[in-house]
């Protein structure tokens, strides 16, 4: 894509986001929101990944699986509600209590502390994601073409995992339009750490009504890495930007 492409596809997103929560009664903003925005990822992802070396990710391989993962508030509560049905069809422990053993470990931990203290994510059993219909854009963004490099990476023997640039640039894309349209709409458009965040959606039951209602939720988990206002200007401008002639209406 060049420049004129990502603005007209980022007003696209945003608008087709806008569409949703203005057409939708309360109850389907948010599995609407993200059905719009994974289905946009993965066909998107599908269309310009033609000529490209095919991906080493595999059931079974969970080497970027330590990351940081954040995410936005509907993914926080879609991925609370999957949770919670799974959790009510298990007879033993569910994944609610590894989601919280697992933030006891690694809350407050930035990027390379979380890399570095080795937890795996609280959903992967032998080596499969548990949660995968419903997981976040930072982990559908998150491929490489080389397992090889991935496993050294996990072990310690190289730095980074060799990401799939396309993958990366069509979740920054899709997420930032989806939170410039939730902030459009006066809703918390933040990013979150997943752990902690989902911890204590599953401790509140309510927590989905009060986001709807434009409630600011689980603040302390709230990621501080980018300042609000510096996004909230480059959304602004990209508005702007995106509502050029020949561009589709945000």
């Amino acid at each position: 894509m060049h420049t004129d492409e990502h603005l007209q596809f980022f007003a696209a997103q945003r608008g087709g986001f806008t569409r949703v929560i203005d057409a939708c009664v309360p109850g389907e903003v948010i599995p609407r929101l993200l059905t719009m925005a994974f289905t946009s990822f993965e066909g998107n992802v599908a269309a310009d990944a033609e000529g490209e070396a095919g991906l080493a990710c595999r059931k079974g391989c969970a080497s970027c699986c330590r990351l940081r993962v954040v995410a936005t508030a509907p993914e926080i509560l879609l991925a609370a509600h999957y949770v919670r049905w799974r959790d009510s069809q298990a007879a033993g422990p569910g994944l609610a209590q590894r989601v919280a053993a697992a933030d006891e470990r690694t809350r407050g931990l930035d990027e390379a502390g979380r890399w570095a203290a080795r937890v795996y994510c609280p959903f992967l059993t032998r080596g499969e994601c548990e949660i995968y219909p419903v997981r976040p854009l930072a982990c559908r963004g998150l491929a490489s073409h080389d397992r090889t490099a991935c496993g050294e990476a996990a072990a310690g023997r190289r730095a980074g995992i060799p990401a799939s640039a396309l993958h990366l640039h069509f979740r920054g894309l899709i997420q930032n339009a989806l939170q410039a349209a939730l902030r459009d709409a006066g809703l918390a458009w933040g990013l979150y750490e997943l752990n902690q965040a989902l911890g204590l959606a599953l401790q509140d039951g309510g927590a989905a009504g009060r986001w709807l209602a434009g409630e600011a939720v689980w603040q302390d988990a709230t990621l501080r890495d980018v300042e609000r206002a510096e996004m909230a200007a480059a959304f602004d401008r990209l508005s702007t930007l995106g509502a050029r002639p020949g561009s589709p209406p945000p």
